[in-house]
């Protein structure tokens, strides 16, 4: 299989298995481990794979688009970014995320993780906007969050999964930082806060992959809306599409988005090669920022993906 058609690949199955979440059905799903966030939430974490499936015949009409970067060929390890969710009124089949990933692919298997922030109705029970974890190791397995063995949580404070609260029209940010261990081969999962602070949420341990034992071949940025079946697609990103150019006074979805080389060197984003990623023009935009004196590096590689969604998307 060529390298072209694997890295393909590989971003078509970060939507495709992100839709599982998405679809009903009349298949029971029991959860294999809970969690309290607060008086009034409990959140409940559920296998990809006791959720309906990937074959569902919803799914025929499930449309999903995506909005971002990526880089390739690699290897890669590790991928950070400082970036928003907003809170956005979507239907309870309809989900949109912004997110960073890493990967790799050989034949007709693929390794990913991914993290970042989602509404997602179907997956969390309410409209929220979460943070989130995902994993596919070997054979295809993986889940969201701890809905299945492997992700270890350590960090005591800051589970995988939580809710950001924030007001209706604003915005919740995070800086995570997918990476992996040069000692141990696993692959963390990161927060990052001012000067460069790190807190350890927790890993996947190298033994759940077969793909990514000297990094990944892929990683990338960006916005993923998932449409209702039965209605139009929902907003992305901020609900508007960005604008030309991204202003300097500006707050753009995505900034300081970083990527980890083989030397685990970390570079800008555009110190690689960069593709820029986009299915639905007329629902959807991305614009990526210029650095200009006296702004020059003051937000790295950054760029904006929003929009409103709707009937022709």
């Amino acid at each position: 299989m060529s390298r072209a058609f694997t890295m393909d690949l590989i971003v078509n199955l970060v939507p495709l298995l992100f839709s599982a979440a998405l679809v009903y059905s009349d298949q029971s799903t029991v959860p294999l481990k809970s969690f309290k966030i607060s008086e009034n939430v409990i959140y409940d974490c559920i296998d990809i794979y006791k959720q309906p499936g990937l074959d569902h015949p919803l799914l025929r009409n499930h449309k999903i688009q995506i909005a971002g970067v990526r880089s390739e060929p690699g290897p890669y390890r590790g991928v950070q970014a400082f970036f928003k969710a907003y809170n956005l009124d979507l239907r309870d089949d309809e989900a949109s995320y912004n997110q960073i990933y890493i990967g790799s692919g050989l034949n007709n298997g693929a390794n990913f993780l991914m993290t970042g922030l989602m509404i997602n109705p179907s997956l969390y029970g309410n409209d929220s906007v979460w943070t989130f974890g995902f994993f596919q190791g070997k054979d295809g397995k993986g889940c969201y969050n701890t809905g299945c063995p492997g992700f270890v949580q350590l960090s005591p404070r800051n589970p995988i999964a939580f809710p950001v609260g924030m007001k209706p029209l604003e915005a919740g940010n995070i800086h995570p930082f997918i990476h992996q261990d040069n000692q141990t081969g696993n692959w963390w999962l990161s927060t990052l806060g001012y000067n460069s602070f790190k807190v350890d949420i927790g890993y996947w341990p190298k033994e759940l992959f077969n793909l990514m034992d000297n990094g990944g071949n892929i990683v990338g940025a960006g916005g993923v809306v998932h449409a209702s079946p039965f209605g139009s697609s929902p907003a992305m990103g901020h609900g508007q599409f960005p604008k030309q150019p991204v202003p300097l006074d500006g707050s753009p979805t995505f900034s300081d988005v970083k990527v980890m080389n083989s030397k685990y060197e970390s570079h800008r984003m555009d110190y690689f090669p960069i593709e820029k990623l986009l299915d639905s023009p007329q629902c959807y935009g991305i614009e990526i920022g210029i650095n200009e004196p006296p702004h020059h590096d003051h937000r790295g590689f950054f760029f904006d993906v929003g929009g409103p969604g709707g009937n022709t998307c």
